[in-house]
C-alpha cells in the first residue's frame, strides 16, 4: 500500500471495524488507516491472496487483523459472519460497506441478466444484508457507525453505466433510510464519495486515463476514520473528502 502509514493518534483505540473489499485499493487502504488508528479490523474480501498482503502490512505496522474469504453475493454468509461477530465481540462498532464493481458498460437492451444480478446484489442487496444483520450489532456499541462508498456516476444519467449507476442511486436512498431509522440511537450511517482515485476499479472503467494523474486511496482516508469515530454526529449524509495531498 504505497503512501500507507500508521497513526501516532490512535482515534479508533478499542473499535471493532468491518470493512468489505478489503482485499486491495480503497478498502485496503481504509483498513490500514483504521488499524493505525487503533481498530481491530475485520476484512471481508474474495480475494484471499489481497487479504493476506494487507494482513501483512496491518501486522508489520504493529496492527491487528481478522481475516474473513467472503463473497458477499453469498447472502446466508453474511448472516454467519454477523452471528460470529456477536459471539465474539457482542457488538460492531464500524461497518464500512466498500464492496463494489462496475459490470458492463452497454445499453440497458443489451446487459445480460446474469451481469446486471450480479451488479445489483454486490453494490446494493449485500449493502441491504449487511444493514440487515449487522444493525443489532451497532446498536450495541456505545457509537455505532456505518459507512458506505457511493459514486457521483448514480447521479448523473450518463448512458451506458446501468447497473452501476443505478445500484449506487438506489445505495444513496437505502442508507439515508437507514440513517433516518436509526436518528434516535447512538448509531449513524453516512456515504462517502471519495472521487477519481487510482484503483483497479477506475482502470476498468477509463482504460485510456493516465493513473499518475489520480489521487491514492489512501489520500482520502482521513474522511472515513472522521465519520467513525464516536464523536462525529453526521447522519444520513454523502460526505466527499477533502483529499490529503497524493504521494508516490
Amino acid at each position: 500500500m504505497p503512501g500507507a502509514a500508521a497513526t501516532p493518534t490512535r482515534r479508533l483505540a478499542g473499535k471493532i471495524a468491518l470493512i468489505t473489499g478489503a482485499s486491495r485499493g480503497l478498502g485496503a487502504a481504509v483498513a490500514f488507516r483504521f488499524a493505525g488508528e487503533g481498530a481491530h479490523v475485520v476484512l471481508a474480501a474474495r480475494t484471499v491472496g489481497g487479504l493476506e498482503e494487507v494482513d501483512d502490512a496491518i501486522r508489520a505496522a504493529g496492527g491487528s487483523a481478522t481475516l474473513v474469504p467472503l463473497d458477499l453475493r453469498d447472502f446466508a454468509r453474511i448472516d454467519e459472519l454477523a452471528a460470529a461477530l456477536s459471539a465474539r465481540y457482542g457488538r460492531l462498532d464500524i461497518l464500512v460497506g466498500n464492496a463494489g464493481e462496475m459490470g458492463i458498460f452497454s445499453p440497458l437492451g443489451h446487459i445480460p441478466p446474469d451481469i446486471w444480478d450480479g451488479v445489483i446484489d454486490l453494490n446494493l442487496n449485500a449493502n441491504w444484508r449487511l444493514i440487515r444483520t449487522m444493525d443489532p450489532l451497532l446498536r450495541a456499541a456505545p457509537a455505532g457507525r456505518a459507512i458506505f462508498v457511493t459514486s457521483a456516476i448514480g447521479r448523473d444519467s450518463l448512458a451506458y453505466w446501468g447497473p452501476y449507476a443505478v445500484s449506487k442511486i438506489g445505495l444513496e436512498m437505502l442508507v439515508r433510510i437507514y440513517a433516518a431509522e436509526i436518528s434516535r440511537t447512538q448509531a449513524c450511517a453516512n456515504l462517502v464519495d471519495p472521487g477519481a482515485l487510482r484503483t483497479r476499479l477506475r482502470a476498468r472503467a477509463f482504460p485510456g486515463e493516465d493513473p499518475e494523474s489520480l489521487r491514492l486511496p489512501e489520500s482520502v482516508t482521513g474522511c472515513f476514520v472522521d465519520l467513525a469515530v464516536s464523536e462525529c454526529e453526521r447522519n444520513g449524509e454523502v460526505v466527499t473528502p477533502s483529499p490529503a495531498p497524493s504521494s508516490g
